[in-house]
């Protein structure tokens, strides 16, 4: 690998090269030894051997202002390597974010504070992501610089125009997650993408060598990058090649290699894995001092050292108060405005409202995977904030709409993006667009590939991000594919997540009224559940009221009072449906409930639950799953063991075609009401 500079250069010599440049740094040396010190937990190798870096990255290239931390038109900071958090800390408070004070430094770790272990979106301004499982700041980071080209197509250089620096480590470019996200950004040619690798050649197991031989240079060249290298501590050497990373010269993102060593100024731990996660100790923290020339207290900063940081914090203000003048003199500023905002449409209702009336009338038998294309094609037209894509499943996600165009770097107009074969990518570009502002991402795969994009799933219900996920196949009615791409216990695992929303409607009116939900949400991620097998349109009525957002509700009454409720969702609804006709015309009252979503009905009050399960009944559950979510509306909500009855899945699928499957698997309106009939007794 070409490298610049000698890293192991004496620290004296460096001193000495360039000592306003080496205050600055060590500064962040410092707090960082300091907080994880007195927290006795964290990394301090990673903020002390990337300090260099960061530090003529935030003085010299990052466009920011501290004092107005959300300025749309920043540009975007992701600290991808999140164990190293005390880096961004550190320069969170020097360069002067009001919430980043010197206590929250000093309570590093600590409950009640925003400098968490790893960094966390909403917990302090200046944090664009939440980052910690290594590879996810890099792939979300694809996200941001999408959002990014996306938005300066639609509104002009004028009111966004930003780059998106990244830093990462070894951990996160060897993570499967970002050969997807190096990959997509290659092809996309991204070009205000920057990412500075600190390649310090140590993970917590010792070398990197140890597990990795892959030449990080050549194979960022063979996905489309521009790589240029670096000594990561000669502040001179950082400033050429982080000019040359931002001279957008062509249009590929770039790759910046900063040799560093980590622990830097620890002189007994510093290039080993020792310095990676753990605290220094007060002997180590004391030589350290002592080489790096920090004579100042611990977490104490020196005022003109301090006062030299917060110049750099508000250098920006300038910037950001021309911009705000350009927005003000524009034509479309308050579409801007409501965009960046990310409210709700007050379009969306409206033209859910007329497409419910449409299905009414025509009664549609499709499947949910259509019927979510049927609601598409007349919320894009309407909704600009829309970004759809799908990880290779366009036509069976039915997630393109013909007014979309596709996004690519001949057409940033275009709101669809083709993927590839990367669902965790893209759900990580995802959780990057929406973070950015001014779009509504969805995406979709199979439902079964949920376990591929699962840790960007996650993080997407940790930092409250409203994407959309349209996971389509959902169930073993996709039939022949078999149990490979059959979910069975992908429901449960979508459903145990905390802050999301599982949504498997029914018909057509139900997958608008899931659709206005998502697309309304302001904090929660939606699950879109849609079936490839059609299904016939069960809503007899199409209210105002979104009967969805209920989570569950009365489909078909009981002729007289209760005695049997059926309750399913999705595709197994039509099933509840024609075994409740059996057992009512045998003389048992029976109710359909139908549950497009848990979550949303345990949020109801507790008479509208006993409304709609109400005590002393026979239940049976009817879904193509497993039974573990289920139980809480059988055996809880007034339910009784001996009186509740599950109809669907207790292993994995098979292949062959639906209505195969769903006899030999039991899952039948005569299996249902054979066990309604054996629960009654």
């Amino acid at each position: 690998m070409q490298q610049h500079g000698n890293p192991d250069k004496d620290i004296a010599a460096r001193r000495k090269a360039d000592p306003a440049h080496w205050r600055l740094a060590t500064a962040i040396r410092a707090l960082s030894m300091d907080a994880v010190e007195a927290a006795n937990s964290g990394h301090p190798g990673m903020p002390m051997g990337m300090a260099d870096v960061a530090t003529v990255l935030f003085r010299n290239h990052l466009k920011f202002d501290a004092a107005a931390p959300n300025w749309f038109d920043r540009d975007r900071f992701v600290l991808s390597a999140g164990h190293g958090s005390m880096l961004i800390y550190s320069l969170l408070y020097l360069t002067g974010y009001e919430q980043m004070s010197i206590d929250q430094i000093r309570n590093f770790r600590q409950w009640g504070s925003i400098t968490a272990g790893h960094p966390e979106f909403g917990h302090a301004e200046g944090v664009e992501t939440t980052t910690g499982p290594l590879g996810q700041g890099i792939a979300t980071a694809v996200g941001f610089a999408i959002a990014e080209e996306a938005m300066r197509a639609q509104f002009g250089e004028a009111l966004c125009s930003h780059k998106t620096w990244v830093i990462a480590g070894d951990g996160c470019l060897m993570e499967g997650i970002s050969q997807e996200a190096v990959g997509l950004a290659g092809h996309q040619k991204l070009k205000n993408l920057i990412v500075l690798w600190d390649n310090n050649d140590i993970t917590i197991d010792g070398r990197v060598s140890l597990s990795d031989s892959t030449d990080q240079l050549k194979r960022f060249e063979a996905s489309g990058w521009r790589t240029l290298s670096c000594d990561g501590h000669d502040p001179a050497d950082i400033e050429r090649a982080l000019a040359d990373a931002a001279s957008g010269k062509d249009d590929r993102p770039v790759l910046v290699a900063c040799r560093t060593i980590i622990g830097f100024g620890a002189p007994n731990k510093q290039d080993s894995s020792g310095v990676h996660g753990s605290a220094l100790g007060a002997a180590e923290i004391a030589a350290a001092r002592e080489a790096l020339g920090w004579e100042a207290p611990a977490f104490t900063v020196p005022e003109d050292i301090l006062a030299d940081w917060r110049a750099i914090g508000a250098r920006g203000r300038a910037e950001r108060e021309a911009w705000a003048a350009r927005v003000d003199a524009a034509e479309n500023r308050d579409e801007f405005a409501r965009r960046i905002s990310g409210g709700v449409s007050e379009r969306l209702a409206p033209t859910i409202a007329a497409l419910k009336q449409q299905a009414l009338a025509s009664k549609p038998k499709v499947a949910t995977r259509k019927a979510s294309e049927m609601v598409l094609e007349v919320v894009n037209p309407e909704l600009p904030e829309t970004l759809g894509g799908s990880a290779d499943l366009t036509g069976s996600n039915n997630t393109k709409t013909k007014d979309l165009g596709v996004f690519t770097p001949e057409n940033r107009q275009g709101r669809y993006i083709h993927y590839g074969i990367r669902e965790h990518g893209m759900a990580a570009a995802m959780n990057g667009i929406w973070l950015h502002g001014g779009l509504r991402p969805y995406g979709g795969t199979f439902m079964c590939f949920t376990d591929y994009a699962r840790g960007a799933m996650r993080l997407s219900a940790l930092m409250g991000l409203p994407v959309t996920y349209v996971m389509t196949h959902d169930s073993i009615g996709l039939g022949e594919d078999g149990p490979t791409h059959q979910p069975v216990e992908h429901l449960a695992i979508c459903r145990a997540t905390p802050n999301t929303l599982t949504l498997r409607p029914c018909d057509l009116i139900e997958t608008a009224e899931a659709w206005e939900i998502a697309l309304s949400s302001e904090s929660t991620p939606t699950v879109m559940a849609l079936s490839r097998q059609n299904l016939p349109l069960l809503r007899e009525d199409a209210g105002a009221e979104n009967l969805s957002a209920r989570g569950a509700y009365v489909l078909r009454e009981a002729s007289a009072a209760p005695r049997v409720i059926l309750m399913a969702s999705g595709s197994e609804v039509e099933i509840a449906v024609t075994a409740r006709e059996t057992l009512e015309a045998e003389g048992v009252p029976t109710r359909v409930v139908s549950v497009p979503s848990m979550e949303l009905f345990r949020d109801q009050e507790a008479e509208y639950r006993r409304q709609i399960l109400p005590a002393g009944t026979v239940r049976v559950a009817i879904e193509a799953a497993v039974r573990q979510p289920w139980d809480w509306l059988l055996l809880g909500e007034r339910g009784r063991e001996e009186a509740s009855g599950f109809i669907g899945m207790t292993g994995f699928g098979a292949s062959a075609p639906a209505p195969t499957l769903y006899k030999e698997f039991g899952i039948t309106a005569e299996a249902t009401v054979a066990e309604a009939r054996r629960l009654l007794g």
